[in-house]
């Protein structure tokens, strides 16, 4: 349901940061997109299951945006409530010599350094994905042969009427970009994950071996949501991009990447239209020429 000001008390405190008319350009890996109405910033598990009753109290079924590494939002903005998991969801701790408790607002990068600070090996292909934990446990986040339903025990959430709950490995149903929250009214707060003991050193050289790959075939230096779309069964979308003949394929600021076809960039301040408009353009010519429909891995708010 759309957010108005009517519908929300201000004046009724909840122990959260209210900001309203947030760009949200600055919470995008896009930069891109319109402002927010409001969004509320949840400093602890208390203030979050708050803000959710707020919600629930006046019939409002908020956004939740964690790194923003994996969304496009609109160019007219989002007329609703996000609630924004990030500061306040970053505590990361070790629950026995090889388990690490992780809140959702960690970034993957400071847990992946957390582990190898620990010796802990199992997650250097995460090293380098731009996101936060809570994102990467929705979208099944993974690269270089490696995914997080490899190391995740569980996941604690809370649901739009301010139930805790906690999913299992399997009750995650992890899959190819794809788990039980997705499309669900359930917020992941935090996860515990099970890593092996290693070496050091091999873990910190296997790390760096990761980024420098990432380094020299991803265009890094522009912003973007990382991979557009998903790989299809038995091809690559990168490959099938090249092969149409969209290498370096520009509508306004959005520019499919020279460096890797699988990206979409945002080159030369492009617009949220210029970004979709050249997604569609890509999967249409995709279909024709190849009979194969890309599905994006990017979601659209």
């Amino acid at each position: 349901m759309e957010y108005s000001e009517k519908m929300f008390d201000f004046n009724d405190k909840i122990n959260c940061e209210i900001i309203k008319d947030v760009p949200m350009k600055m919470y995008s890996s896009f930069k891109t997109g319109g402002n927010a109405k409001i969004m509320l910033c949840p400093k602890d598990e208390k203030s979050l299951f708050e803000a959710v009753k707020k919600c629930k109290e006046n019939n409002i079924l908020p956004v939740i945006l964690g790194n923003g590494s994996n969304i496009l939002v609109s160019d007219n903005g989002i007329d609703n409530v996000v609630i924004h998991i990030g500061k306040g969801f970053d505590e990361i701790r070790l629950i026995d010599d090889t388990t690490i408790y992780c809140q959702a607002g960690c970034s993957l990068m400071k847990l992946c350094r957390f582990a190898l600070e620990n010796s802990l090996s199992g997650l250097e292909f995460a090293y380098g994905i731009p996101g936060s934990v809570g994102g990467a446990m929705y979208m099944n986040a993974g690269a270089y042969g490696g995914e997080m339903k490899d190391v995740a025990v569980s996941c604690d959430y809370v649901d739009f009427n301010g139930n805790k709950g906690t999913y299992s490995n399997e009750e995650m149903n992890l899959s190819y970009r794809n788990s039980a929250f997705v499309d669900s009214d359930k917020i992941i707060i935090s996860a515990v994950f099970k890593l092996e003991k290693g070496s050091k050193t091999e873990i910190e050289n296997k790390m760096n071996e990761l980024m420098g790959k990432r380094k020299a075939k991803q265009p890094l230096e522009y912003p973007s949501a990382g991979s557009t779309f998903k790989r299809p069964e038995g091809h690559f979308a990168g490959q099938l991009i090249e092969e149409c003949g969209l290498r370096g394929k520009s509508i306004g600021g959005a520019q499919v990447s020279e460096k890797h076809c699988g990206f979409i960039i945002n080159k030369n301040n492009a617009t949220t239209a210029d970004i979709r408009d050249l997604i569609e353009f890509v999967r249409d010519e995709v279909l024709e020429q190849k009979g194969i429909f890309l599905e994006t891995e990017v979601k659209f708010l």
